[in-house]
This record gives structure tokens, C-alpha cells and sequence, in this order.
């Protein structure tokens, strides 16, 4: 039986390299329907409005036209209702509902818990355990093949945007992580960015190296194509400084000069909080720049984290940086925000409040909390952009992960109450 399995895994990976990138998720998907004889095989991408599903589909023109079309392809957007689907994105476990026409499978496509979106299958029986295995895996799979050829098509990309962007909005997708969630042993992280109607040139960012976790948030001034090409300069300097493998303070007075010096809008600035944790010893440097302070949460109490203070980047080309440092404890979650949660409208949100309410979530869901939150109270179009950036301290650095098909169980959310 292993072998038969291993020759499946097998059968669908030399499916997904011989098609082209845009086809490698249906070779996949094709190829675990055939084995498993099911009716229906679907890959649903999670929306970027991180609040629905989007189902991609390859249809002749002259066949079904539901949600968006691009040629042949079509993209249907399927909202978050407390469904299944959602359950299963949000649990990351697989979710099986009996159906008329058969039994409905859900299961998370997720690697290094970046959910990425779900596999739908329709089987014509009730599947059993190993059946549930084999999809389970299939979609951990499906994951690497969507983060492997997604850079070489906008298929995906334009499956995932509801809504057109704006230049100013690709320029500033295009300074975000390639993914916004990861986990590791020692932590869990996860970004999220609302942007404005018109962009304000926020940004979030972080790299993993074999013992340190940098990361940053930042905040160029002004609004649309002159805030995300500051935003550029300043996002640019951080990491060109940071693969040099240069200190916080080095890091911050690099990008300092370099946006005062090439900025193409007179007294351009960028407010940052600038970080490095040490995974070994739980000991986070962090440089604030003129920007909202950071928050600990500790034991149900949260406050905001007193750093020395300096001035936005680029705001004096000479300024000097000094940076400060907390010691975390295995169950502190760390929260950067920027200006646009805390804001005219959103200034009434009780952050400490609602940081206390979504203690319990994973990162990757209470940030998304946090940005409907802040939507409720300023929405539905936003002033400025309101970014969130959550790392959750769990220690435990020398020990691996206790995975099934690309997440931590132990650390997802709970389900949605029924």
C-alpha cells in the first residue's frame, strides 16, 4: 500500500512538472481524482481580501460564464459565511459533509502554514481514514506546486484580486513578502495590509535566518505613486543593508540617508519599527523610527513597548539612531501597527481591548480580526493604511515543529462557534 501511495505522490509530481506553470495545479488535481474516482476536483486560492475563496476554472468562452473572465479563465469568488470551507482554511483540518450527489472534502493547501487556499473534492462514497490521508497530503503537495509556479504566471495573482489595483497599489504589492505568514519552531508571524482608497505607503517585511528573525513595518509619507516609490527607496535600503548582514542601527541610517538623498518628493520621510530577534534566547533589538510603538501582549495585559526615540527615516540625512530591546517568554506576542489603525475613526477602536479578545487566534487570523475591526470603525473605504504585523514567541528553538500537511494543529485557531 505505501508503495501504491508513493507511486500516486509520484504520478502527480511528474504531472505538475510536464505541464506549463499555468496548468500544473489541474495536472495535480487530475491525477488524485483519477486515483481517488471522484466526480469533482477543485483548487480553491485564498482571495488576497483574506475574507473569501476563489474558485479557478479553465472553460471554453462559449461555456458557463460565472465571475470573472480573463479568456478562458474564470474566477468565482465564494465569500467567508462560517461554512466548511471556512472551518477548514481557519482549523487547518480536513472537513467532509455528506452531500446529495456524494461526500464534499475540503482540505487545507498550506506549506509552512501559509494557507494558501483549499482542495475541493467531490467523492462519489464516504472516504476513510486512508483516503483523507492521502488527500491531505495531496494538498500539502498542491501547496509547493502552486509556490513553485506562481512565479511564472499572473494566473494566481489575478485569480486572487477581487478588485483592480491601482499603480500605487502594485508598486507597494510588489514590496511585500512573498508570503505573509510563516512558522517556525520558536514562533509564528503573520502581516496584513488594508490599504486606503488611495495607498499610503505602508509596508511589512521579514526574513528568516538560521538564528535570527529580522523583520519591519514601515510608513512612507503622503498618498498614491510618491508615497509607494518612497516606499520603494526605503523598503529597498532595508533589505539591500540587511542581506549585508549590517546591524539595526546601521540598517536604519543607511535607509535614512538614502531616502533623503533620492526621494523624488521634497522632505519625504518614512516612519519604520525595525527589528531582530535573537531565536536562540528570545531577545528582540528594536528601532522605532517616528513610528506608532510596538505592543507586547503578556499574560492578558498589553502595553505599548518603551524604546528610545527617533526620527523618521529620511526626515535629516545626518540623524542618528539608537535602537532598544525586550526579552520575550514563551506565550508573548509582539504587535506592530501603523498610524492608520490608531487614526481619526479608528482612534475609537480599544486596541488593548481587542488585542485581549483575540488572544486565542493564530496570528494569520487575528490579524485579519484586527483589520475587520478597524474597517468597522473606519470603513468601508480606509484614510490611510492601516498594516499589521503579529509574531507570536512560542521558544523552543532546537526543537522541530509537530506538523500535518504544512501546519501545526496545535496552533491553529478553534472552529467558529456552529
Amino acid at each position: 500500500m505505501e508503495s501504491s501511495r508513493g507511486q500516486t505522490m509520484a504520478d502527480m509530481l511528474g504531472a505538475a512538472e510536464n505541464a506549463s506553470p499555468v496548468e500544473a495545479v489541474e495536472a495535480v488535481t487530475r491525477e488524485l481524482g483519477a486515483a481517488l474516482r471522484a466526480r469533482a476536483v477543485a483548487f480553491l486560492i485564498a482571495d488576497l481580501s483574506g475574507r473569501a475563496l476563489v474558485r479557478l476554472a479553465h472553460l471554453p468562452l462559449h461555456g458557463a460564464d460565472e465571475g470573472r473572465r480573463n479568456g478562458d479563465e474564470v474566477a468565482t469568488v465564494l465569500p467567508f459565511d462560517g461554512g466548511p470551507a471556512e472551518q477548514a482554511l481557519r482549523t487547518q483540518t480536513v472537513q467532509v459533509v455528506a452531500q446529495p450527489d456524494g461526500w464534499t472534502v475540503w482540505a487545507p493547501v498550506t506549506g509552512r502554514d501559509e494557507a494558501i487556499g483549499l482542495l475541493e473534492m467531490v467523492l462519489p462514497g464516504e472516504p476513510d481514514a486512508r483516503d483523507l490521508e492521502e488527500i491531505s497530503r495531496t494538498a500539502h503537495v498542491l501547496a509547493f506546486v502552486v509556490i513553485a509556479n506562481r512565479r511564472h504566471t499572473d494566473l494566481f495573482e489575478w485569480g486572487q484580486r477581487t478588485t483592480p489595483f491601482t499603480l500605487s497599489g502594485e508598486i507597494q504589492r510588489r514590496l511585500l513578502p512573498g508570503s505573509f505568514t510563516c512558522e517556525a519552531s520558536a514562533f509564528t508571524l503573520s502581516g496584513w495590509l488594508e490599504p486606503a482608497a488611495s495607498v499610503g505607503g505602508d509596508t511589512f517585511d521579514y526574513s528568516l535566518a538560521r538564528d535570527v528573525l529580522h523583520f519591519s513595518v514601515t510608513d512612507a509619507m503622503g498618498h498614491g505613486v510618491a508615497s509607494a516609490l518612497t516606499a520603494t527607496l526605503g523598503v529597498g535600503s532595508l533589505r539591500n543593508n540587511r542581506r549585508r548582514a549590517v546591524g539595526l542601527v546601521a540598517q536604519a541610517e543607511a535607509a535614512n540617508a538614502d531616502v533623503a538623498a533620492h526621494s523624488t518628493v521634497r522632505g519625504s520621510f518614512i516612519t519604520a519599527v525595525l527589528g531582530r530577534l535573537d531565536l536562540r534566547s528570545g531577545v528582540c533589538a528594536l528601532l522605532n523610527a517616528g513610528h506608532v510603538p510596538p505592543m507586547l501582549v503578556r499574560d492578558g495585559d498589553t502595553r505599548a513597548l518603551p524604546l528610545p526615540g527617533n526620527l523618521p527615516l529620511g526626515m535629516f540625512a545626518e540623524s542618528g539612531f539608537r535602537a532598544g530591546e525586550v526579552t520575550l517568554r514563551p506565550g508573548d506576542r509582539l504587535v506592530v501597527v501603523t498610524d492608520g489603525v490608531r487614526e481619526r475613526n479608528a482612534a475609537s477602536l480599544d486596541l488593548p481591548a481587542m488585542l485581549r479578545s483575540i488572544a486565542g487566534l493564530h496570528p494569520r487570523e487575528a490579524v485579519r480580526a484586527l483589520a475587520d475591526a478597524v474597517l468597522e470603525v473606519s470603513g468601508p473605504t480606509l484614510a490611510d493604511d492601516a498594516t499589521l504585523f503579529i509574531v507570536d514567541w512560542h521558544g523552543r528553538h532546537s526543537e522541530d515543529r509537530s506538523t500535518s500537511a504544512g501546519a501545526d494543529q496545535t496552533r491553529a485557531s478553534a472552529a467558529l462557534p456552529g
